[in-house]
């Protein structure tokens, strides 16, 4: 599993972005596992898996689903 740094945390919005190897990475608050949205913080260490933006709903980039804080 890919591993990144929490860069954004956009709380009100529900969604935020991963630093990692492959650039920017969004994230939806329902792609979190095992935690609460609201308990992330930035510069955490996560673990995610990649998807295509288009199998999630978004027009472009990629999208992290299964994030998990290590």
């Amino acid at each position: 599993m890919p591993q990144g740094t929490i860069k954004t945390l956009v709380a009100d919005r529900g969604f935020g972005f991963i630093a990692a190897a492959e650039g920017d990475v969004f994230f939806h608050h329902q792609a979190v596992t095992e935690h609460k949205f609201d308990e992330l913080w930035i510069g955490q260490t996560v673990t995610y898996e990649l998807a295509a933006a288009e199998q999630r709903g978004h027009d472009k980039g990629l999208c992290a689903i299964s994030v998990t804080p290590t």
